[in-house]
């Protein structure tokens, strides 16, 4: 009976069902003794360029392209969790972590029990346990999603970066909410060109079953994206800053959050909101304009998951800056204020 999987070899317990491929930094196959010495109760293999060993004791199963189908297996023994939650995909160059971090202490103060999966650590706000990468192995953010929905968790937000949805480790999530903060030039190192770096941030849109898709229209791509998805079964959401994205979502017939009257000085800053929810004025502590772009972003998602424009305003003026850390492992996003 398969009740757990375990994709780290040293991780694994009696019971444990070892998933084994080749990942960015090993490949998992070449530890499948390990795991079976630990207790794994079976092995599931990828079969490229690889043979069994009739020595290793136990069932196993092999299975072609794995490491693209992890997330799928792990959604069924996990019992589609992600369904039971409601999940907020937050992707971008910049602000992840920021903005997923704003949703889930906003949503959590309202009454709605909320976790995080992202840079700075997975769990519930305030009691992060420590991450390796951005975006967890497939079978880590099922498993992930298993536990928070068996803690009575309500709400996800989850940092999507462009690596995951490349390399198939949120497969099987099932998205109400995409979040887009920004797409400037980055990661070409593992991506190649601007063209594919958008395609990989351009697949969360596309998810089956999105609800919402939240677009930066102060961003060419956020912009281009909102234009590509008019006659989409998502509906499109807009917020930004400037007086041509107001122009574009009037254009597009889309619901907006719009900032303008943006002013900063020492003691923080303060905006006016025109949205299709009603008007409203808000003050911060923190200052910038990504900061404020930030707030539209996090605002458009709290309103499209039913929160009250002056409840969400509120809790927002009171939030802080959110640091977040170089990556270096597994040529992961670089996550920033």
């Amino acid at each position: 009976k398969i009740t757990h999987l375990v994709s780290d070899s040293r991780c694994v317990k009696p019971g444990d069902t070892f998933v084994a491929y080749p990942g960015g930094q090993a490949d998992g196959r070449n530890f499948i003794a390990q795991a079976i010495g630990n207790g794994a109760n079976a092995v599931i293999w990828e079969t490229k360029q690889f043979v069994w060993d009739e020595s290793w004791q136990g069932p196993h199963l092999p299975i072609d392209n794995l490491r693209s189908q992890a997330g799928e297996i792990a959604n069924f023994v996990y019992g589609e969790p992600s369904q039971k939650l409601w999940m907020v995909g937050v992707t971008g160059t910049n602000g992840k972590t920021t903005c997923s971090h704003w949703i889930a202490r906003t949503l959590n103060e309202l009454g709605r029990k909320s976790a995080l999966l992202g840079t700075l650590g997975n769990g519930l706000p305030g009691a992060l346990r420590p991450t390796v990468n951005t975006t967890p192995e497939a079978i880590s953010v099922q498993g992930l999603l298993a536990e928070y929905a068996e803690l009575g968790v309500q709400a996800v937000a989850m940092e999507v970066s462009s690596h995951a949805l490349t390399q198939g480790r949120v497969n099987a999530v099932h998205y109400d909410v995409a979040l887009l903060t920004n797409l400037s030039r980055d990661h070409l190192d593992f991506h190649g060109d601007m063209h594919s770096y958008a395609a990989a941030k351009r697949k969360l849109f596309d998810w089956s079953h999105l609800k919402f898709a939240v677009l930066n229209l102060d961003d060419i791509f956020g912009a281009e994206l909102a234009e590509s998805l008019r006659d989409a079964e998502v509906e499109v959401i807009g917020y930004g800053l400037n007086s041509e994205a107001l122009r574009l979502a009037e254009r597009l017939g889309i619901r907006m959050v719009f900032g303008d009257n943006l002013d900063m000085n020492a003691q923080g800053m303060s905006l006016n909101i025109h949205s299709s929810w009603g008007r409203t004025g808000m003050q911060s502590r923190l200052i910038g304009r990504f900061n404020a772009s930030n707030m539209l972003g996090v605002l458009a998602v709290l309103l499209v998951s039913g929160i009250e424009l002056s409840d969400a305003v509120r809790e927002l003026e009171q939030q802080k800056a959110v640091a977040g850390r170089m990556q270096t492992l597994g040529g992961e996003d670089k996550p920033t204020v």
